[in-house]
């Protein structure tokens, strides 16, 4: 059903933003450590400004490790990396307590997940016990551990790896845990042009391994940069189109479970983020519809395959608001 309604929001002037040299240096320093993939770069920029998790659903060797770890560097944080495989217990992720002898109590000994940056490396290969540990420390960024909560940093960042093909051994991510992703993202191939620039680059490296990410801003500036972005206003009218959107997922017949509510949210921030990345200081629907893909595709359960264009066709189910009472298409 289209939602039509008239839209009496006035314009807002662009400004130029104060952290656009920020953002303009993190964009480089992600770009140079993904060649060639700047549509990419944008989303794990826009993951990473609102306060999301990422998940890639992508096969091997096509760098998503290699920007795991620039991005940890970029914003120097502290870069921890999980190999997921069925024998992984949950202590090995969010650390456990250990009797000390000499001391004659018990002493904690923190995980992998007390990091700025972890990466969750083929996390279907974990057993559901093993995935449930992220549950907590992913929605709240902390852990708790035998009755004792421990705070994560407050720009803890989970980027999550899984192998679309391979499947034998593997265990899909319940929807709990998937809903706690920002986004899924594909890196795919590179063009011809930016596999010769990686061979270039690769040149006289023994190992293979590409410079350094040098580090951009600090985790404390992160945080204030991310808390400037969750204040970039929506209209009203904007609002009213996420709605409508979110209940357009739980209308479709091809979704089994629609948008949460925490969904919702999570594409606002998105949006808010996407906003910021392009030097405004409002959202607008090209924002809303501009992280669309993504932002659904990891949460909406149903024909994965189909997930292109089940999207479209929600997004065209909506009538998109526009200044002075006009409806764009």
């Amino acid at each position: 059903m289209t939602i039509q309604r008239d839209v009496g929001v006035e314009p807002v002037k662009d400004v130029t933003c104060q952290y656009q040299s920020t953002i303009d240096a993190l964009r480089a320093a992600l770009n140079h450590a993904l060649i060639g993939k700047d549509d990419i770069i944008e989303m794990v920029l826009a993951c990473l400004l609102a306060r999301g998790h990422l998940l890639f659903d992508d096969l091997p060797g096509l760098g998503k490790t290699t920007l795991a770890k620039a991005v940890a560097h970029a914003v120097g944080g502290q870069f921890a990396r999980v190999q997921c495989t069925p024998d992984l217990l949950p202590t090995d992720i969010t650390g456990f307590t250990m009797f000390d002898q000499k001391a004659r109590e018990f002493e904690f000994h923190r995980g992998p997940v007390f990091s700025d940056v972890l990466l969750a490396d083929e996390i279907n290969r974990a057993t559901p016990r093993t995935q449930s540990a992220l549950f907590e420390a992913m929605a709240e960024r902390q852990v708790t551990i035998d009755g004792q909560s421990y705070p994560l940093n407050k720009t803890f960042l989970v980027i999550a790896t899984q192998n679309p093909v391979e499947s034998h051994g593997a265990y899909p991510l319940p929807e709990a845990q998937l809903d706690r992703f920002a986004m899924k993202l594909r890196i795919g191939y590179p063009n011809r042009t930016s596999e010769l620039e990686m061979l270039a680059a690769n040149v006289g490296s023994a190992d293979g391994a590409q410079t350094e990410t040098p580090t951009v801003i600090s985790p404390r500036q992160l945080c204030e940069l991310q808390e400037h972005v969750s204040k970039v206003p929506l209209a009203e009218n904007v609002r009213e189109y996420l709605v409508d959107l979110g209940q357009a997922t739980r209308e479709h017949s091809a979704i089994t479970l629609g948008l949460s509510p925490r969904g919702l949210i999570m594409w606002q921030r998105m949006a808010q983020a996407r906003a910021h990345l392009r030097g405004r200081d409002f959202v607008t629907p090209d924002d809303v519809q501009e992280v669309a893909g993504p932002v659904l595709e990891v949460r909406l359960s149903g024909d994965f395959d189909a997930a292109p264009r089940i999207v479209a066709e929600i997004l065209e189910s909506v009538s998109v608001p526009v200044h002075e009472g006009k409806l764009r298409k």
